[in-house]
Protein backbone atom coordinates (compact mmCIF):
# COMPACT_ATOMS: atom_id res chain seq x y z
CA UNK A 1 0.00 0.00 0.00
CA UNK A 2 1.08 3.59 -0.82
CA UNK A 3 1.53 6.84 1.24
CA UNK A 4 -0.97 9.21 0.42
CA UNK A 5 -0.32 12.52 -0.34
CA UNK A 6 -3.46 15.30 0.96
CA UNK A 7 -4.05 18.44 -0.88
CA UNK A 8 -6.29 21.03 1.35
CA UNK A 9 -8.17 24.27 -0.09
CA UNK A 10 -10.61 26.74 1.12
CA UNK A 11 -14.06 26.83 -0.72
CA UNK A 12 -17.29 29.12 0.46
CA UNK A 13 -20.82 27.47 0.22
CA UNK A 14 -23.84 29.73 0.35
CA UNK A 15 -27.39 28.94 1.35
CA UNK A 16 -30.34 31.10 2.38
CA UNK A 17 -31.62 28.08 4.61
CA UNK A 18 -29.21 27.17 6.75
CA UNK A 19 -25.03 26.26 7.45
CA UNK A 20 -25.10 22.53 6.67
CA UNK A 21 -27.13 23.37 3.57
CA UNK A 22 -23.81 26.00 2.68
CA UNK A 23 -21.50 22.89 3.76
CA UNK A 24 -23.03 20.32 1.76
CA UNK A 25 -23.47 22.72 -1.74
CA UNK A 26 -19.63 23.49 -1.33
CA UNK A 27 -19.00 19.94 -0.90
CA UNK A 28 -20.93 18.84 -4.42
CA UNK A 29 -19.59 21.97 -6.25
CA UNK A 30 -15.94 21.01 -5.12
CA UNK A 31 -16.95 17.38 -6.26
CA UNK A 32 -17.64 18.29 -9.40
CA UNK A 33 -14.12 19.17 -10.19
CA UNK A 34 -11.70 17.45 -7.93
CA UNK A 35 -12.09 14.10 -6.91
CA UNK A 36 -11.35 11.98 -3.94
CA UNK A 37 -12.68 14.38 -1.72
CA UNK A 38 -11.89 12.70 2.31
CA UNK A 39 -12.68 15.31 5.16
CA UNK A 40 -13.93 18.99 5.59
CA UNK A 41 -13.33 21.63 8.79
CA UNK A 42 -15.73 24.39 8.86
CA UNK A 43 -13.11 27.08 9.51
CA UNK A 44 -15.73 30.22 9.29
CA UNK A 45 -19.23 30.92 9.34
CA UNK A 46 -21.36 34.36 8.88
CA UNK A 47 -24.49 35.45 7.85
CA UNK A 48 -26.41 38.79 6.17
CA UNK A 49 -28.90 39.83 8.61
CA UNK A 50 -32.52 41.21 7.70
CA UNK A 51 -35.03 42.88 9.23
CA UNK A 52 -33.30 41.52 12.37
CA UNK A 53 -33.48 37.89 11.02
CA UNK A 54 -30.78 35.69 9.74
CA UNK A 55 -30.99 36.12 5.58
CA UNK A 56 -28.23 34.79 4.12
CA UNK A 57 -25.73 32.03 5.40
CA UNK A 58 -21.92 32.09 4.45
CA UNK A 59 -19.17 28.77 5.42
CA UNK A 60 -15.78 28.49 4.52
CA UNK A 61 -14.32 25.54 4.51
CA UNK A 62 -11.37 23.54 4.30
CA UNK A 63 -11.69 20.15 2.10
CA UNK A 64 -8.79 17.39 1.94
CA UNK A 65 -8.69 15.29 -0.66
CA UNK A 66 -5.77 12.68 -1.81
CA UNK A 67 -3.87 13.62 -5.00
CA UNK A 68 -3.85 10.74 -7.66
Amino acid sequence: MKDKIYKIIEVTGTSDNSIEEAVNLALERTGKTIHNLSWFQIVETRGNIDNNKVKHWQVTVKIGFALD
